[in-house]
């Protein structure tokens, strides 16, 4: 049962927000839906947005700007909360472990392995949902910021045929390399960081089977840039497997939500150039 917590006129179109039982997760779970105007006349493709550590649904959905683009375009965007939260599910102190840093992984190790199923509830559970109760067709892409781009790039990686397109903003694009993924994936997933590496874009795109085209932008002015995102080590990858990359690094820009309100236009271009066809 999907209950609506949330309904807004926006660009002609409906913002909602929705909240329903995860049976991968264990626990309730709040996602964004925007319909845009043309879904009232027939089914639209989705572009599923996947947020960074300390986000909810409401970040994008409050600051992004998407749902102007989204409704010239025609294109559904959803946007799932970041990690299963509520009583009984695991937390951790700090930002980046734990409620609002479930890192789109299914975690194996305890106590996270029963409600740490992000990855699960991305690309099969939500997806489902949306298509049987909503007028979505089967037209996927998926995109994200900082973790979320980390996210949408290893499931886009990892499925290949389910999604027509993939972009990121900021993405950690080799977690296991970095303090954020080290700490996030030896939590999750435990110390063998062989198991780490189905979660790390870097190494997944070595041996991709499909090479979807890849749009990433990245501020130059973003505060860990240096530390925790590095790009470059995906660039790299994808230059030696011949895998298309479109990277971008944008003068000036941080790591927030003006960055992404800044070029979300074009991302949704990109997307939907591709979920048209």
């Amino acid at each position: 049962m999907i209950e609506r917590t949330e309904h807004r006129a926006c660009f002609a179109g409906q913002q909602n927000v929705y909240r329903h039982e995860s049976s991968a997760l264990g626990c309730a779970m709040n996602f964004a839906v925007y319909l845009p105007p043309q879904a009232a006349d027939g089914p639209c493709p989705v572009l599923y947005w996947l947020s960074g550590l300390t986000c909810t649904e409401q970040n994008f959905i409050t600051k992004a700007g998407a749902q102007r683009y989204a409704a010239e375009h025609g294109v559904i965007l959803v946007a799932p909360d970041t990690s299963p939260r509520g009583e009984g599910v695991p937390d951790a102190e700090g930002y980046d472990l734990g409620q609002g840093a479930g890192f789109y992984v299914d975690a194996t190790a305890l106590p996270w392995a029963r409600h740490y199923r992000m990855y699960d509830y991305v690309s099969r559970e939500l997806p489902e949902l949306i298509e049987a109760n909503f007028p979505a067709t089967s037209a996927r892409g998926i995109s994200g910021h900082s973790m979320g781009g980390h996210g949408a790039l290893v499931i886009a990686l990892r499925n290949p045929g389910r999604y027509r397109s993939v972009s990121a903003f900021s993405p950690i694009v080799a977690p296991s390399q970095v303090p954020w993924g080290e700490k996030a994936l030896g939590a999750y997933l435990g110390p063998d960081r062989e198991a780490w590496k189905q979660y790390d874009a870097t190494e997944l795109v070595k041996s991709a089977t499909e090479k979807l085209p890849i749009l990433i932008d990245q501020g130059e002015a973003d505060e860990f840039l240096e530390s925790q995102l590095q790009p470059w080590r995906l660039r790299e990858a994808a230059e030696a497997a011949g895998h298309p990359l479109v990277l971008r690094m944008q003068p000036g820009y941080d790591h927030s939500y003006y960055f992404i309100a800044s070029f979300i236009g074009e991302h949704i271009a990109h997307h939907a150039a591709a979920l048209r066809v």
